[in-house]
C-alpha cells in the first residue's frame, strides 16, 4: 500500500491481537485502528487554519504513541517525536523549531516542562492520565479510520514523522519522513525478516527515533503483526519482556547489544523465541556472542535517519571481508566514495595477509549517492539540507573504504574523522579489534589534538566484571592482533565505568571528544609514550586547559 493511512485502515479489519505492553496491555488490531480514528478526530477539531498540523509526542513508549502515530496518518498531519531525555533551553528549542501546534503528554513528563515558557494558550497540552482526556475522546466513540477527515490531503508524499537525529555528533536536525516512505520501509523490512501476523515485534527502542518506527513498528503493520513495547530500554528486563510476550523479532541500535551481553548468563539463554533482530553499531564480536548465547542471529544494516541511503549486510560475508574491518554490504552502480577535500573517487583499499589496511590515507572518503533516495530533507534547515543533498548527490556524512570487489567498509562518522601522521584511520576497525579482548565489556576510538599536529588516538574502555586495567596484558594484546595499522594503536586510553551514550543508546564520541584526557573525573587515564609499548597511568589534573599536553 502506498500510504501508513491506508494500512491502518486495513489493520481496521483485521483480527487477532496487535498491542502488548507491561501490566497486562493487550489490544486487538480493531480496537489500535479505532484509537488512532478518535484521536485522528479529536486534532481534526482542535486544528488551527494556518498553522502546521505537527503534532509533539513526549511520552515514553506506551500505547498511546503507538494510536497518535497511526491518528497522524489518518489526519494528513506529522507527528513530532520529543525526546524526553532532552532538558531546559534544549528542549523548547526542539518544540519551537518543530512548530508543534498541540502536545500530547503524561503527568510524569510535565515538571520537563516547567519554567521553559512555552503559553499553553499557543502549545495546548492533551495530558493522557487526566480525566480531561478521556472526556474529549469521549465525543468521537466508534468514529472509524474512514471517517476521518483529514486536516491535510493524505498522499504519498504528506509528512508523517519529524524525528530529530541523535545529536551523537552535534545539536539534533529535525528529519522529515513522508507516508510513502515509511509505508515502503514497513514492506521491505517485512518481506526481509518474513514477518506474518504469527509473529511479535519487540520494540526496545525509544519511538521517538526513526529505528522503531522504520524497522520494527511499519514492518509489524505491514505483515499484521503484534507489537510488544518496553517504556525505555533495559537490558536486565530483555530476556523476560522475549519470555513474556513471546517476541520473535526487535531491533536495536547502539550499545544495546554490549548491555545485553553484559548481563549475567544462565544456561537456559537460548531457551526463548526470538529468530531475528536487526540494527547498527553492534559490531561483528558482540554479534557473534549474542547468536551463541542466545541463539537468535542478528542481521546489520547501514542508513542514516534521513533515509538516503541503505545498504543491507547479507546474512553472512565471504571468508575474509570480516576480518578486514566492519563490512557492511556490497556497493552497487549507485554509491561511490569520494575524496572529502578533492571529491575525487577513492582508490580501492589494499590489504595485507593479516587484513590490514594498508593505504588508509587515500582508500578511506566519504560515501556518496546519486539521487536523493529517500531523502526529504531536514525541518526548516536549508544549510543541513545543502551539505546532505547538492548536485544530485546525497552525501552521507560517513566515511568508509572499498575493496577491488566492491564490498563497503564503515571506517567512521565524518565528524569522528582520525588523521594519525596523515594516515585516515578507521574508527570502526579500531573499535571491532579493541573488542576482541576478553577483558573489556565496552569500546569506544575517538580523536584528540595531537601535540604537534593532526591527531591521537583515544580510547575508553569499559571493564568487564571482576577486570581490571592490566597496562602490560592490553600491550600485549595489541602487540598479538595482526591486523592493527602501525598508526593505530591508541596512545591514551580511559578507563571508565560506562560510555557517554545518547538517548538512543549510541556512544556520543563529540561528548568524548570534548572531554579528552584532561576532564575525565574520577575515571583513570593511561598514556603510551612515543612509540614504545607501555602504558603509564596519567596524572591528570583538572587545571589544564583544552589541548595542553602533560
Amino acid at each position: 500500500m502506498a500510504t501508513v493511512a491506508e494500512l491502518v485502515g486495513a489493520q481496521a479489519g483485521r483480527a487477532g491481537v496487535g498491542l502488548l505492553g507491561p501490566n497486562g496491555l493487550r489490544y486487538q488490531h480493531a480496537e489500535i485502528a479505532a484509537h488512532a480514528a478518535s484521536r485522528a478526530a479529536l486534532f481534526g477539531q482542535r486544528h488551527r487554519s494556518g498553522m502546521e498540523p505537527h503534532i509533539g509526542i513526549l511520552l515514553a513508549n506506551t500505547d498511546e504513541f503507538v494510536f497518535w502515530l497511526e491518528a497522524a496518518a489518518l489526519a494528513g498531519a506529522a507527528l513530532v517525536g520529543v525526546n524526553p531525555t532532552r532538558r531546559g533551553a534544549e528542549l523548547a528549542r526542539d518544540i519551537r523549531h518543530a512548530e508543534c501546534e498541540l502536545l500530547v503528554t503524561s503527568r510524569s513528563h510535565l515538571p520537563l516542562l516547567a519554567g521553559l515558557g512555552l503559553d499553553e494558550d499557543a502549545l495546548p497540552l492533551l495530558v493522557v492520565d487526566e480525566p480531561g482526556y478521556s472526556e474529549a475522546l469521549a465525543a468521537f466513540e466508534g468514529i472509524g479510520p474512514l471517517d476521518v477527515e483529514p486536516v491535510a490531503p493524505v498522499t504519498e508524499d504528506s509528512r508523517l514523522l519529524l524525528y530529530f537525529t541523535s545529536g551523537s555528533t552535534g545539536a539534533p536536525k529535525a528529519v522529515t519522513c513522508v507516508q510513502g516512505r515509511l509505508a515502503a520501509s514497513g514492506t521491505v523490512m517485512a518481506e526481509r525478516f518474513a514477518l506474518s501476523t504469527s509473529d511479535v515485534c519487540y520494540i526496545p527502542m525509544p519511538m521517538f527515533h526513526g529505528n522503531a518506527i522504520l524497522a520494527n513498528w511499519a514492518p509489524a503493520l505491514v505483515a499484521g503483526a503484534a507489537v510488544a513495547l518496553r517504556d525505555r530500554f533495559s537490558a536486565s528486563g530483555f530476556l523476560s519482556d522475549v519470555r513474556e510476550y513471546q517476541a520473535t523479532y526487535f531491533t536495536y541500535v547502539g550499545r544495546a547489544i554490549s548491555y545485553i551481553l553484559a548481563t549475567p548468563e544462565r544456561p537456559d539463554d537460548a531457551s526463548n523465541t526470538l529468530r531475528a533482530g536487526f540494527g547498527t553499531e553492534a559490531g561483528p564480536v558482540d554479534r557473534d556472542r549474542f547468536e551463541r548465547r542466545f541463539g537468535c542471529h542478528l542481521s546489520e544494516g547501514y542508513g542514516a535517519s534521513e533515509g538516503g541511503i541503505n545498504i543491507v549486510a547479507p546474512r553472512s560475508f565471504p571468508a575474509g571481508v570480516l576480518a578486514r574491518g566492519a563490512a557492511v554490504g556490497r556497493a552497487d552502480p549507485t554509491l561511490a566514495i569520494l575524496d572529502p577535500e578533492s571529491g575525487e573517487p577513492c582508490p580501492p583499499a589494499v590489504f595485507d595477509a593479516a587484513g590490514r589496511l594498508l593505504n588508509g590515507a587515500v582508500a578511506i572518503g566519504e560515501l556518496v549517492g546519486v539521487g536523493r533516495g529517500g531523502f526529504t530533507g531536514y525541518w526548516k534547515n536549508p544549510d543541513a539540507d545543502a551539505e546532505r543533498y547538492s548536485d544530485g548527490r546525497y552525501r552521507s556524512g560517513d566515511l568508509f573504504y572499498a575493496d577491488a570487489d566492491g564490498w563497503l567498509y564503515f571506517a567512521a562518522r565524518k565528524a569522528d574523522r582520525m588523521r594519525v601522521d596523515g594516515e585516515n584511520i578507521s574508527v570502526a576497525l579500531l573499535e571491532a579489534i579493541l573488542a576482541r579482548w576478553d577483558s573489556v565489556s565496552g569500546v569506544a576510538a575517538y580523536a584528540v589534538p595531537d601535540e604537534v599536529t593532526g591527531d591521537a588516538v583515544m580510547c575508553a574502555l569499559v571493564m568487564r566484571q571482576g577486570s581490571e586495567f592490566d597496562p602490560e596484558a592490553f600491550a600485549d594484546f595489541l602487540a598479538a592482533q595482526a591486523d592493527i595499522g602501525t598508526k593505530m594503536a591508541p596512545r591514551f586510553i580511559r578507563i571508565t565505568a560506562s560510555l557517554v551514550t545518547t538517548a538512543t543508546e549510541k556512544v556520543s564520541r563529540y561528548a568524548l571528544r570534548e572531554q579528552g584526557w584532561w576532564d575525565v573525573g574520577d575515571d583513570v587515564v593511561w598514556t603510551r609514550r612515543g612509540r614504545e609499548a607501555v602504558y603509564e597511568r596519567h596524572s591528570t589534573n583538572p587545571t589544564h586547559l583544552h589541548g595542553s599536553w602533560p
